[in-house]
């Protein structure tokens, strides 16, 4: 019996596996890889459409993107360091203290996940700026507009994930490593010096070439603290929506790619040498009582997070404010009588949906496939499915705009809510797919095989083997998708129209016109979207975790 069954599992895994494949690389390749060839060769023509290197030479012909060059990269070099400074302090305040009200922090740290940059620069405004809530409280001057507002903003966005990644190393360094430094004597700071930072090297590394690159291509927090501080990402969206200068917008895109793509490189470089590290790490390390080190990252930790409170709590705050900031008697107006109504709300939530749905659907078919393909066939794809990570939103969306709104395609993608869902799917596409590919890692070779042996079809071998193991990584990948989908701007910001606007980008147009606390109140209609759908993901996660622990 089991000579009959085993030449028939060979053939049967590596159809599925092809299978499995297909979908989603053409995926990749109509609505990754085709935009982003077409904004690179739109860089390269004239109007005619022949080759040229000229709009390449237009770039230091106008004073003003040299300047906003220098602008960006001034930008992302400080808020690198501030991120890294104060992000490495509320790691250590997490992991290496004995701080109370731990859970404090990382609720606080979950603020900025829930809301688009552009709402931690909205709330600067309305918190810092020419009359914001401190000058109208004080009286003292303040102006929170250009590079300062800037950096502030993007450190606040950009901590979390600082967070994440020194977490992960620290949650990683052996307490034996601790204990051998304190029995040859060495004390709380050399301990660190000498064990911690080390530790931390390559985790330190790769957070600083995230921050940098989210920096360098954020479009959220420049439209609405830059003021006339320009950036890049300003200036591509000047180019295009301002003069309709597609062939200087893609070649800005292109621009903006390359160190984009170089950090990103070089950021994974240091993840791998960091996870290569100790597979178990073994006994986790217990912080030793040390009040003078517990001071020092409780004021860290505050320095870090009631910025990030005031800030948001600003938002809620005048989203409830009758007009900001001339009357402020308190009112639900601003959300009952929203200029758009709800609609823009309702279509950012189902576009999120479709982007989280179809992208779980697409990312667990494959992943899946990629078990049982060769090396030869799975380097390249996995290579390909990682690279969103290092495109900015704006050039897909710049892609999009270019690939699909001429063409055979363009009647029934034009302007709809499925192109605007593919964009930001593929924008965090990377992302998905690295956490669906950990959860996939879990599935025993020994019962995938077993399950096909026993004649097990595509469908049983799927739902027996593989989605018990990855059901978790699937839940994470479907919220992940959809509330980095309701966030999103840069990458939709040329997609949208009259019939699909988004939240993100009425919250945008309503304070360029100076709808302040209307736009608060969408804001606030983003930032609880997505604490009910962390909220969902985590009851789901631990309903699934109790029902392993009963099986």
């Amino acid at each position: 019996m089991n000579a009959v069954a085993a030449p028939r599992t060979v053939p049967h895994t590596r159809s599925l596996a092809w299978l499995l494949l297909a979908v989603p690389c053409l995926g990749l390749l109509a609505f990754f890889l085709y935009p982003l060839a077409t904004v690179a060769w739109r860089s390269l023509t004239d109007a005619s459409g022949a080759f040229t290197l000229g709009n390449y030479a237009r770039l230091f012909d106008d004073p003003g993107l040299p300047r906003a060059a220098l602008h960006s990269l001034e930008t992302g070099l400080a808020t690198t360091f501030c991120t890294m400074l104060l992000g490495l302090g509320l790691a250590m305040a997490l992991h290496r203290s004995r701080l109370p009200g731990k859970a404090l922090i990382r609720a606080a740290l979950l603020l900025p996940m829930l809301a688009p940059s552009l709402v931690l620069g909205l709330g600067l405004v309305l918190l810092l700026g020419r009359n914001g809530l401190v000058h109208r409280l004080t009286g003292l001057p303040t102006d929170i507009y250009g590079f300062t507002g800037l950096v502030i903003a993007n450190t606040l966005y950009g901590l979390p994930q600082v967070v994440l990644i020194v977490s992960a190393a620290l949650a990683r360094t052996p307490a034996r490593h601790y204990d051998a430094a304190a029995s040859m004597g060495a004390t709380a700071w050399r301990q660190f010096i000498d064990v911690t930072l080390p530790r931390l090297r390559f985790a330190l590394i790769a957070a600083a070439f995230l921050v940098f690159t989210e920096t360098l291509t954020d479009f959220g927090s420049a439209v609405i603290v830059g003021g006339n501080y320009r950036v890049l990402a300003m200036e591509i969206y000047s180019e295009v929506v301002g003069q309709l200068d597609f062939a200087m917008g893609a070649t800005l895109g292109m621009f903006l790619l390359l160190p984009a793509l170089f950090s990103v490189w070089l950021g994974r470089m240091a993840k791998r040498r960091q996870d290569s590290g100790d597979a178990s790490p073994g006994r986790a390390l217990v912080p030793a009582h040390h009040t003078g080190r517990d001071v020092v990252l409780a004021l860290v930790a505050l320095l870090a997070l009631l910025p990030m409170v005031a800030v948001v709590g600003t938002v809620a705050y005048v989203s409830f404010v009758k007009l900001w900031p001339y009357q402020q008697a308190l009112t639900l107006a601003n959300y009952t009588g929203l200029t758009e109504g709800f609609g823009p709300v309702g279509t950012s939530l189902s576009m999120a949906f479709i982007a989280a749905a179809a992208g779980t659907l697409l990312v667990f078919a494959l992943c899946a496939g990629l078990r049982k393909a060769p090396a030869a066939v799975a380097r390249p794809v996995q290579f390909i499915a990682s690279l969103p990570a290092a495109v900015p939103g704006m050039v897909i969306g710049l892609g999009y705009v270019m690939a699909f709104n001429h063409g055979p395609w363009s009647g029934w993608l034009h302007g709809s809510l499925l192109i605007i869902a593919a964009c930001s799917l593929y924008h965090y596409h990377a992302q998905a797919f690295l956490t669906m590919q950990t959860g996939m890692r879990q599935v025993p070779d020994a019962l995938e095989d077993a399950v096909a042996a026993f004649g097990g079809s595509t469908r049983e071998v799927l739902r027996d083997a593989v989605l018990p193991f990855t059901a978790p990584a699937a839940i994470s990948t479907f919220f992940y998708l959809f509330m980095r989908s309701m966030v999103t701007l840069s990458g939709v910001i040329f997609l949208v129209t009259a019939d699909t606007s988004l939240a993100s980008v009425s919250v945008m147009r309503l304070d360029e016109n100076g709808f302040l606390a209307q736009a608060a109140a969408y804001a606030m209609c983003v930032v609880v979207a997505g604490a009910l759908a962390l909220g969902a993901m985590r009851l789901l996660l631990h309903i699934l975790k109790e029902r392993r622990h009963v099986a």
